[in-house]
């Protein structure tokens, strides 16, 4: 069975996002480890599975950046890796024609079909099933039982309001799979196991 791995970067106090959902409320901690972590995890996944606010935030920038010379090389072997690899979107308004350039490796599935679909994309031979940012989609996943690991990294920031990473959320249960941190970096990468609700 393959793993569905939720990968996100969080202010120390817990934020997602910034006041007023501004994304780049957390970019001081991105670049660097951020992207080497990222390239390392597309590597080891098959599947990228994101929102519609997500997947067209990757599909506006990603693509091209494989051909850019002033991005770094994690950036570029980041655009390589989303470029080749399959997407799964969840959307009830994305149409294949709004899926360029990544139309041939994109497969759309309707919100009410997403949790049924995803199950049964997790049981089909192939690596990981990888989730940057989404995190309505994977909030949802996680409280049905169909997240296996989340790596949260957590950014040297303090934001004092925002989106928070949980808001709402079920009582889940973790255990601690890896705790990693950089010596040229401020960031640390947490890793957790998300225990199933039949198991104590």
């Amino acid at each position: 069975m393959r793993k569905l791995i939720v990968c996100n970067l969080m202010s120390l106090d817990g934020y997602y996002e910034g006041p007023g959902r501004d994304v780049m409320a957390l970019a001081p901690a991105l670049g660097g480890v951020f992207d080497t972590y990222c390239a390392e995890r597309l590597r080891a996944a098959d599947t990228l599975l994101l929102g519609r606010t997500s997947y067209d935030g990757f599909r506006s920038f990603w693509p091209s950046v494989a051909d850019d010379p002033k991005a770094t090389a994690d950036q570029r072997e980041i655009s390589r890796l989303d470029n080749a690899i399959d997407k799964v979107v969840i959307s009830d308004s994305l149409t294949p024609e709004q899926t360029e350039p990544w139309r041939n490796s994109t497969r759309i599935i309707s919100r009410a079909d997403a949790q049924e679909q995803i199950g049964k994309l997790k049981h089909e031979t192939g690596k990981d099933v990888l989730m940057f940012g989404s995190r309505t989609l994977w909030s949802d996943l996680l409280a049905n039982d169909l997240v296996d690991e989340l790596h949260l990294m957590i950014g040297p920031l303090v934001l004092g309001a925002g989106t928070p990473i949980f808001d709402g959320q079920p009582p889940v249960s973790l255990r601690l799979i890896d705790l990693r941190k950089w010596d040229d970096s401020d960031n640390a990468l947490v890793q957790y196991g998300v225990s199933p609700k039949d198991v104590p």
